[in-house]
């Protein structure tokens, strides 16, 4: 089955969806500008990983970052979370500007992400790996903790109440209890995606989260995806390699090729450009 067909199956929401944006029946879906990304540049050393790159990111929509291997997409997603700090550029969200804040500080400012490559604690069941999405929700001190009652333990009952939603809305409820490092890698990825879900983001970073999936797993993590724009109105910017997903799923697409934006605009009009369609096919036109 090819990755156009696999869209199309995960896509019947979105397009319906699409409808509905379209016809101005659901003008609440999309709305201002929550995030604004403003001429970043972010070098390593001699390389320039990102070259004077801006973009916004609408509150509501699924925003997708594309671009051939090595555009600077990855590098992106970490400069929007605090992993990198630019040279040049801001990154600005609910019209404030980030500057150079800590990850841990940026997620509690709403933005939860996943990473390309799994990060979770293997030896850990799946409950205690969604748990830790919760941490930066926690208020209570230590010295509660370790006692284990009264305010930190009605705190935390509460918090596994939450991750419990996690669990059924993912419907991991049959592993709730197995460690993530015996699960197949399409599990892990929804547990990953779980782990970020338990924060209650307003934007969720999502980096390349059907990578390695066969077409059944990339079916169910395009309606998780879908269920979670819709149904929680959680704002989503996501990497991904396979096309025929990013148009069917992405309301805008932002184009990267060399570290340099190519491209912007909605699936229709990235699909129309031609410097996209070179820096993907290679070829060359009159």
């Amino acid at each position: 089955m090819s990755s156009q067909t696999v869209a199309e199956a995960a896509g019947t929401d979105r397009e319906y969806a699409h409808q509905e944006i379209d016809h101005g029946l659901n003008p609440r879906r999309i709305g201002d500008v929550v995030m604004e990304v403003k001429n970043i540049t972010q070098r390593f050393g001699g390389v320039t990983a990102i070259k004077d790159v801006s973009f916004d990111i609408l509150e509501g929509e699924v925003r997708a970052i594309i671009g051939p291997n090595g555009a600077g997409k990855s590098s992106m997603l970490n400069v929007i979370n605090g992993f990198y700090h630019p040279q040049e550029g801001e990154v600005w969200f609910h019209g404030k500007k980030l500057g150079n804040l800590k990850p841990h500080q940026i997620a509690r400012q709403g933005i939860a992400r996943t990473f390309q490559n799994i990060a979770l604690f293997h030896g850990m069941s799946t409950l205690d790996n969604i748990m830790t999405g919760r941490l930066t929700k926690m208020h209570r001190n230590i010295f509660w903790q370790a006692l284990w009652s009264g305010p930190a333990e009605r705190e935390e009952i509460a918090h596994r109440e939450k991750v419990e939603q996690v669990i059924d809305f993912l419907e991991i409820q049959a592993i709730r209890k197995t460690p993530v490092g015996r699960l197949p890698y399409g599990l892990q990825k929804r547990v990953e995606l779980g782990r970020a879900l338990a924060a209650e983001p307003t934007l969720l970073l999502l980096d390349e989260p059907m990578a390695g999936m066969n077409v059944e797993e990339k079916q169910d993590m395009c309606r998780f995806i879908l269920d979670m724009n819709d149904e929680f109105g959680t704002t989503i910017a996501l990497i991904e390699h396979d096309m025929g997903v990013v148009m069917d799923i992405a309301d805008r697409v932002v184009v990267l090729d060399y570290g340099k934006k190519i491209g912007d605009g909605t699936p229709d009009e990235v699909r129309g450009n031609q410097d996209v369609i070179d820096a993907y096919l290679g070829v060359s036109h009159d």
